[in-house]
């Protein structure tokens, strides 16, 4: 027997819509779904992999308890209970601030998990939290924060209408859009050069979206919030600021001109690496094309001035007229009104409390993932003890692996809501494994809200939820009453978890979602959706009138005193980074990866080794580096070794290595990622460098040395420089 389902990918941003083929109860086919009003049948290679995750034997299917001969099977009712009691018996002794969480990324791609948290949280009462924001995105939702009022206030391109997209620190090829959800990736980017859009691309790296691009342009690491500055000089300086529109919908006007005065071409082109021709070309450009809009990622939020260049991002949008307009960047209006409800649970919040050891602050309910490790090993009051982890990995995706992996080792007690045994997991007294996602229901409720076209898709269960299997929303509901209750979010949620509660029953996550779509602006239901399970086209980006900005007075902030006050920092850069000649490190993703958790698939790791060390052909010559080869790698908090790729892909100066790799440790419970010789590049990144107004750790700032091994071994017979860095680094399994 052979049914057909439309779905839509859970794996990244995308939004992709699949149709899947089961044949006798096993998965046969996937395939692009061509009915798919968004994706329009494109899918990458992580879409068909999807089989192999489903049918990894190293994924979990029941809880396990970490005994002294190995992990043991346990029964639901029996986990849940010992993860409550380890939990509480925590709180107990050392207080409620001695359990940490931490939220990974996709968790967001669940939305039984995205609706389920705030009220886990509630009832875990600690305010050591953490997420994964804080290593890629706490930049750009404080900007929005302090610009329109509101973290949620998120605008996106309208790619579809530009006719100029200028895009800093992002590699949409490889990571499928980040928020900024595409579906069909490669026919959008495209799509802009076709029509005859001009689409620049500013990066130290030339990137694969470069492929699809009209120009590009090589970029210092860190250099983006002066580059945007630049920018910002010449169209005030040149009067090409629309600055009638601007001043309708915005304050701070004049003081953003004269804070850009000091930064003109000439100043910043020495630091930056691009010429002061190039940029007062693309200034003018950008300010005199008909529709234009300015989008930076990830590469704009890694690094020291994470928060001001995306602040100084948003508004080159808004004083050149290209705010809230078609072809610009602009709000969507998805079916769940996702701002609506994420103030309701979360709410708009920064430096309420800061961090015990380093006085980091937090935001939205948050600290910086970056302090886990001194919060977990500092002794004193609030000190770490007990932790949970939902859906992450921080050993291999936050800063000095090394140190965090013996942080987590040191724990009291650790519990994991987690499908697989990893780097961080093995460290866990219990993990709780949530049914495959192919088990449940999906719904983009975070993705649709960063989409390029308003866009709505229900997905229901592929393949039987097995007997006595839980989903996320099930696990974290039940630890979370064992807790004490569920504490957050309305009071109709939490009259109706008391009511499942006392009933033996929990609240299906689908209930909730229903409701949520009823009250958007749409008054869809998940009847409607049902009809439609190849997707409801909702129609393109619309102004909203200024409805989503939030400011008490209605009006964008140009110019935020925090970010006023960084511009010194900025200028101090400028002046430092015109002498300085040392490597810097920059990460890079692959279409074929997704963070740490996809290099267990077979079909993802096969061919040539992805895991290399980009290098530029004058750099490799002056050190002694040969392409094929391996080198070490050097910080000042860790070591790794990895083989050379040189090319002029990236700048003189610049070196690259991917993200997520460094699996070895977990060997034995991923024997496809665990067998790979690949380094995690996060052993060479430090704690301490960092963006100081979100607290974002800057994984693309990382100063190195690089060394032929070969050399390295010859001038030190045990092959290691720094003994302690080298032992750290076998630790995490990124050195034989």
């Amino acid at each position: 027997m052979s049914t057909r389902h439309p779905r839509t990918c859970h794996l990244c941003e995308a939004m992709c819509g699949l149709v899947i083929t089961v044949e006798d109860g096993r998965i046969a086919d996937i395939r692009g779904d061509v009915d798919d009003p968004f994706s329009r049948g494109h899918m990458c290679p992580k879409g068909y992999a999807l089989k192999e995750l489903y049918e990894d034997p190293d994924r979990l299917r029941a809880p396990v308890r970490r005994t002294a001969t190995g992990w043991q099977e346990i029964s639901w009712s029996e986990a849940l209970d010992e993860a409550a009691a380890g939990i509480l018996a925590a709180r107990r002794a050392h207080g409620r601030d001695a359990v940490g969480v931490y939220v990974g990324n996709p968790a967001v791609h669940n939305h039984g998990t995205s609706m389920a948290m705030s009220p886990f949280l509630g009832a875990l009462r600690t305010r050591n939290r953490f997420d994964a924001n804080s290593q890629d995105a706490n930049p750009k939702l404080l900007a929005c924060m302090l610009m329109y009022g509101d973290q949620f206030s998120i605008t996106v391109p309208d790619l579809d209408r530009t006719e100029y997209l200028l895009m800093l620190g992002a590699n949409p090829a490889a990571s499928n859009g980040s928020i900024m959800t595409l579906g069909d990736v490669r026919g959008r980017l495209k799509g802009l050069r076709e029509r005859g859009a001009r689409f620049v691309v500013v990066d130290p790296r030339r990137t694969e979206t470069t492929r699809w691009a009209t120009e590009h342009q090589f970029i210092r690491p860190g250099g983006d919030a002066a580059y945007l500055l630049a920018l910002l000089n010449v169209i005030f300086s040149e009067g090409l600021a629309r600055s009638d529109q601007a001043r309708e919908t915005s304050r701070g006007f004049d003081a953003l001109a004269h804070a850009a005065r000091p930064f003109t071409p000439e100043r910043v082109a020495p630091a930056v690496g691009i010429s002061a021709e190039v940029i007062t070309r693309t200034a003018r450009d950008f300010a005199t094309a008909r529709r234009a809009v300015a989008y930076g990622r990830v590469g704009v939020c890694q690094n020291e001035f994470g928060t001001t260049a995306s602040a100084l991002l948003e508004a080159l949008n808004v004083v050149t007229g290209n705010f809230d307009q078609p072809g610009g960047a602009m709000f969507t209006h998805p079916a769940v009104d996702l701002a609506s409800l994420a103030r309701t649970f979360v709410g708009n919040r920064y430096g309420r409390w800061r961090s015990r050891v380093r006085g980091l602050p937090e935001f939205s309910g948050n600290l910086p993932a970056s302090v886990i490790a001194e919060e977990i090993e500092t002794p004193g009051e609030g000190q770490i003890r007990a932790f949970v982890t939902v859906a992450g990995n921080p050993v291999s995706s936050t800063p000095d692996s090394a140190r965090m992996a013996r942080a987590f080792a040191s724990l009291d007690f650790m519990v994991s809501v987690d499908c697989f045994i990893n780097e961080t997991t093995r460290h866990a007294n219990l993990i709780l494994p949530p049914v495959h996602a192919l088990e449940r229901s999906h719904y983009d409720l975070v993705f649709s809200a960063f989409a390029v076209r308003n866009v709505a898709k229900h997905s229901l269960p592929v393949m039987p939820k097995p007997a006595g299997g839980r989903t996320d929303w099930e696990i974290l509901y039940e630890l979370g009453m064992r807790l004490g209750g569920m504490r957050a979010g309305p009071p109709a949620l939490n009259a109706a978890a008391r009511y499942a509660w006392r009933a033996g029953l929990a609240p299906d996550a689908d209930h909730f979602l229903d409701l949520a779509l009823r009250a958007g602006p749409y008054r869809l239901s998940l009847r409607k959706l049902r009809a439609s399970p190849h997707g409801l086209d909702l129609g393109p980006l619309r102004p909203s009138g200024g409805a989503r900005v939030r400011t008490r007075d209605g009006r964008v902030d140009l110019l935020p005193t925090l970010v006023a006050d960084d511009l010194a920092r900025v200028s101090s850069w400028l002046d430092a980074a015109r002498d300085d000649a040392s490597l810097t490190l920059i990460g890079r993703r692959h279409v074929r990866s997704n963070n740490s958790w996809m290099h267990n698939c077979p079909s993802l790791v096969k061919g040539r080794d992805r895991a290399t060390l980009r290098v530029h052909p004058d750099d490799a010559r002056r050190l002694g580096l040969t392409d094929g080869e391996r080198a070490r790698i050097e910080s000042d908090v860790g070591a790794v070794t990895a083989a050379v790729e040189v090319s002029d892909e990236v700048m003189p100066g610049v070196v690259s290595l991917p993200h997520g790799f460094g699996q070895r440790e977990a060997r034995d419970t991923l024997r496809v990622a665990g067998a790979l010789d690949a380094p995690n590049a996060n052993v060479l990144n430090s704690t301490h460098t960092l963006d100081p107004l979100s607290g974002t750790a800057a994984l693309n700032s990382a100063r190195v040395r690089v060394t032929p091994e070969r050399a390295s071994l010859r001038d030190e017979p045990d092959g290691a420089r720094d003994a302690e860095a080298a032992e750290a680094a076998v630790a995490v399994g990124v050195l034989p």
